[in-house]
């Protein structure tokens, strides 16, 4: 389920707290590379248990209101169109969603604040409000809802990011991926899709014991590393006007990465790996930095082709 982008980021933050903490037991800094994917599709689960929450609590709302003594005739019979989303209730249905909340004890029972926060946010805003009001009742139009509420309110919300960092020290970063990761879900599930049908996997299997994309980020993690001093002096070298303890750790760790990916990975284009890392950098680095990296990336490619240390497999894989 995880591109390939996503899974470099999540190999990065493994480089760096791995050099960071001193460590130098590789299999220990692979464990904790694998533990924090794997924490991160718990935090996606949790995302998508808060959706289904979001709707739950507004069906709780809307059976208090019958029971009001004074109920309105709003309260007697309201608009059930949001209670009513088709998706959610194809998800709440669905039998390997309902088997990983169990697995994982979700349970938002104690912490209904940010439920009925967010429920509250939803209700006054212009999507809500076209949504309750719109002609067309669709299958289409309710997925629309849920992406909506992923995006706007979900994915702003402060209070729930920090829930997230205090529960778990893997989510404190992860928030925005876990989001897109839900939201990748609802766009992908069909209206004919049967209660047995399996969410998708953090990582994207192409055959049943091959799994490419778990290989590809424990070989990346590994080579990385394994050739740090190599690289160390790959990039002194070409840094001119830059002295190298003087790099940015993050930087550096972007540059290795990118070395490693273009020198040991025949099947990836070099264009592919090149771009990859300079959009990285957009996220990690200052912009300074982000100059810096494309012009070390640009040297190093075009030092390592006359030296035929970059070596691609299969048609059209050299740029």
């Amino acid at each position: 389920m995880l591109s390939r982008r996503f899974l470099r980021i999540k190999v990065l933050q493994a480089v760096y707290a791995f050099f960071q903490s001193k460590n130098d037991d590789l299999g220990s800094g692979e464990k904790q590379l694998l533990l924090g994917i794997n924490k991160l599709y718990e935090q996606y689960i949790h995302i998508l248990s808060f959706l289904v929450e979001i709707f739950d609590f507004a069906e709780v709302r809307q059976e208090e209101g019958k029971k009001k003594y004074f109920p309105t005739k709003e309260d007697l019979d309201p608009n059930t169109r949001f209670t009513d989303n088709t998706f959610i209730a194809q998800l709440r249905e669905n039998k390997d969603f309902r088997r990983k909340v169990d697995a994982y004890k979700i349970n938002w029972s104690e912490d209904v604040e940010y439920v009925r926060k967010i429920y509250n946010a939803i209700r006054q805003g212009d999507q809500y409000k076209h949504y309750m009001s719109s002609p067309e009742t669709s299958y289409k139009a309710d997925k629309k809802m849920v992406e909506d509420i992923l995006q706007v309110y979900i994915s702003e919300s402060e209070s729930l990011e920090s829930y997230f960092e205090d529960r778990n020290i893997f989510w404190a970063s992860d928030y925005f991926i876990a989001i897109w990761m839900a939201l990748k879900t609802v766009k992908m599930f069909k209206k004919d899709w049967s209660q047995s049908k399996s969410l998708p996997g953090v990582f994207q299997t192409s055959a049943e014991e091959d799994n490419e994309d778990r290989a590809f980020v424990i070989d990346l993690f590994r080579k990385t590393i394994i050739h740090n001093a190599d690289f160390e002096q790959m990039i002194k070298e070409r840094a001119t006007n830059w002295e190298i303890d003087r790099i940015a750790a993050m930087d550096k760790m972007i540059l290795k990465m990118a070395i490693a990916e273009l020198t040991e990975f025949s099947s990836i284009p070099i264009k592919v790996s090149l771009n990859e890392y300079i959009d990285i950098a957009k996220i990690f680095s200052t912009h300074k930095s982000r100059v810096f990296i494309n012009g070390i990336l640009d040297k190093l490619i075009n030092d390592l082709e006359k030296e035929n240390k970059i070596k691609k497999s299969g048609r059209g894989l050299m740029k």
